[in-house]
């Protein structure tokens, strides 16, 4: 248990230091704080499919999809928000799966190029499969690439009541609205 607490704190370190590092410079690739000040601000939507495996004592793999609505800030920051469904398989015979909706806000910054981002998002996860009468709490960090219309992304999604977490794979489709 104390190998995965410390695991999470050095995931959400390193994802805020990648963060925070190339997000307040005075002058980003040439582009000055001016022309980021009056950036037209815009929302974006994509939908997106997920696997990878599952972390934990019950559950092998976890496979969903999910749609995010971002508002764009600035040219390299955004407000997320998320929902969708995610399926977690059982690994045992004598445990029903599990399928839940999270639904999580978020924050993504661009910090390498324009294509490199990292992602954080907390939220809900409701349990909607007919053993399980549960809601947790989601955090969910990651790191991915995107551009105008392909998102490939990587998490880590923490879940504590469901009593496992996931790394997940996701690719989607986005299109300014």
């Amino acid at each position: 248990m104390k190998k995965n607490m410390i695991f999470k704190g050095l995931i959400l370190g390193v994802l805020f230091f990648l963060g925070t590092s190339n997000i307040f410079a005075q002058e980003i690739n040439g582009t000055s704080n001016e022309s980021i000040n009056n950036y037209d601000q815009k929302f974006r939507l994509g939908f997106g499919l997920n696997a990878g495996p599952a972390i934990g004592d019950y559950f092998n793999l976890a496979l969903g999809g999910d749609v995010r609505l971002q508002y764009d800030l600035t040219q390299r920051t955004s407000l997320t928000l998320t929902t969708g469904y995610t399926h977690l398989f059982s690994e045992e015979d004598y445990i029903d799966d599990l399928g839940y909706i999270p639904v999580k806000a978020g924050f993504k910054a661009f910090v390498l190029e324009d294509n490199f981002y990292v992602l954080g998002e907390v939220g809900a996860g409701f349990a909607v499969t007919n053993d399980y009468n549960e809601t947790t709490f989601i955090w969910a960090p990651g790191v991915g690439y995107a551009n105008e219309y392909i998102d490939l992304s990587v998490r880590y999604e923490g879940m504590n009541d469901f009593k496992t977490d996931q790394v997940a794979l996701r690719l989607a489709y986005g299109f300014k609205l």
